[in-house]
C-alpha cells in the first residue's frame, strides 16, 4: 500500500555532498581561469555558476520537491513542445549566438543558457507519460516502437542543426533505459537498439570530427598537438596526482595546459589535486547517487513515477559517468559536463530541479518490511 513519507534522506545527503564538493572543486579549478582572464569575465562565470545555477537551482529543487509528481502528467506534452520551440530559438540571430561553430546558446537580458538542458528534462517528462499511458498496448508496435522513433527523430534534427551530438547520445541512452524498465516486449526493445546502432553509422562518415574523436579514442597518442591534445593533457594531470594528490588548489595543469579546466576537464583537475583517493570518492558518490535514485524508482507507487525517477537519474548519471570516463580515456570525448561540479549554470540549474522531482517521487513509496 502506498504511503506518503518524508523525502529520502539518504538520497538527499548524497546530493548535498555532491553540491558541497562541487562548490569547492569548482572554486579550485577556477583559479586557473582567474589567472588568465579579466575580473569581469570571472564575475560573469561566478554569477552563472553560483547565482543562476546553484542559487536558483536550489530554490527550484525545494519547490519541485513539494509538488506532487503526478501533477506534471497532464502538462508534459506542452512542456516538451515548449522545449522544442526554445531549442530552435538558438537560430534566431537576435537571441542565439554561435560559439566554436555551434549554435547551442541563447542570450536573453544578458543571461546566456543552453536550451538543450531544458530539452533533456522535458523529454524525460513526456516519454514517461507516453510509456505509462501506452503500457496496456505495448504488444502493438505503434504504441511501443513508433513513439520513441518519432521523439528521437525530433531530438536528432535539433542535434544535427546545432550541432550537439552529446545531447542526442544522452537522451538516447536515457530513453533506452526507460524503455527497458517500462516492460516493453524484448523483441521491440532490441529492434529499437538495432535501429539506433544503424542510424549512428552514417553519422560517423558524414561528420569527420566525430570520426576523428573515435580514432583519437583508440589512438590517443596519434596527434598529441591536435585531436589528442585534451585527452593526453588530462591523463598527465590525473597521473601526476598520484595516490593522494598535490593538495587543494595546487593543480599545475589548470593554469594553461589543460583545456576547459572548469568545464569538461574538471575531473582531471580533481584527480591531480586529490589523487586516486579523491577521484575514487567522487566516482563512488555518483554510483551511490545512481543506486539510491534507482531504488526510489523501484519503490514508486505507479509506473509514471518509476519511469520519471529512472529517466532523471539516468539523465544525470550518464552525463557524469561519460565525462569522467572520457577524461580517463575509456570513453570517447562527447563534451558532456560533470554535473554538480563543472562550469555550466544551465546544467546545474536543471540538475537541481530534476533532483527536486526525484525527491518528490521518494515521498510516495510502497511500504516495505
Amino acid at each position: 500500500m502506498p504511503q506518503k513519507r518524508n523525502f529520502d534522506k539518504i538520497f538527499a545527503t548524497i546530493v548535498a555532498t555532491l553540491i558541497l564538493l562541487g562548490f569547492f572543486l569548482f572554486i579550485s579549478a577556477s583559479l586557473g581561469l582567474l589567472a588568465k582572464e579579466s575580473g569581469a569575465k570571472f564575475s560573469s562565470i561566478f554569477f552563472s555558476q553560483f547565482v543562476f545555477g546553484l542559487g536558483l537551482g536550489l530554490a527550484f529543487l525545494f519547490a519541485l520537491s513539494k509538488i506532487h509528481y503526478r501533477k506534471y502528467k497532464k502538462y508534459t506534452l506542452y512542456i516538451f513542445l515548449a522545449s522544442i520551440v526554445v531549442s530552435f530559438l538558438v537560430f534566431v540571430p537576435s537571441l542565439g549566438f554561435e560559439h566554436n561553430g555551434a549554435h547551442r546558446w541563447l542570450s536573453i537580458a544578458g543571461i546566456s543558457f543552453q536550451p538543450a538542458e531544458f530539452l533533456k528534462f522535458a523529454f524525460v517528462l513526456y516519454f514517461a507519460t507516453l510509456l505509462s499511458s501506452f503500457k496496456p498496448k505495448f504488444n502493438q508496435w505503434k504504441y511501443s516502437i513508433l513513439p520513441i522513433i518519432i521523439l528521437l527523430s525530433v531530438v536528432s534534427i535539433i542535434s544535427f542543426l546545432q550541432p550537439d551530438y552529446g545531447t542526442l547520445v544522452i537522451i538516447g541512452a536515457t530513453a533506452i533505459a526507460m524503455l527497458f524498465v517500462s516492460g516493453i516486449p524484448l523483441r521491440y526493445f532490441f529492434t529499437v537498439i538495432l535501429l539506433a546502432v544503424f542510424s549512428i553509422i552514417p553519422v560517423l562518415f558524414l561528420k569527420s570530427y566525430i570520426w576523428m574523436r573515435i580514432v583519437t579514442f583508440f589512438s590517443p597518442g596519434g596527434d598529441l598537438l591536435g585531436a589528442g591534445y585534451q585527452i593526453n593533457q588530462s591523463l598527465i594531470a590525473i597521473g601526476s596526482g598520484g595516490f593522494f594528490g598535490k593538495g587543494f588548489g595546487k593543480s599545475i595543469q589548470k593554469f594553461g595546459s589543460l583545456p576547459e579546466a572548469i568545464g569538461d576537464s574538471i575531473f582531471a583537475v580533481t584527480a591531480e589535486e586529490w589523487g586516486f583517493i579523491g577521484a575514487s570518492f567522487l566516482i563512488l558518490l555518483f554510483f551511490l547517487f545512481t543506486y539510491r535514485g534507482l531504488k526510489i524508482a523501484s519503490r514508486s507507487t505507479d509506473l509514471f513515477g518509476g519511469l520519471l525517477a529512472v529517466g532523471l537519474v539516468i539523465l544525470i548519471a550518464s552525463q557524469s559517468f561519460m565525462n569522467m570516463s572520457s577524461m580517463l580515456g575509456v570513453f570517447p570525448m562527447i563534451g558532456m559536463p560533470l554535473l554538480f561540479i563543472s562550469h555550466g549554470g544551465t546544467a546545474l540549474f536543471f540538475t537541481l530541479a530534476e533532483v527536486g522531482v526525484i525527491l518528490n517521487v521518494s515521498k510516495y513509496q510502497k511500504l516495505t518490511k
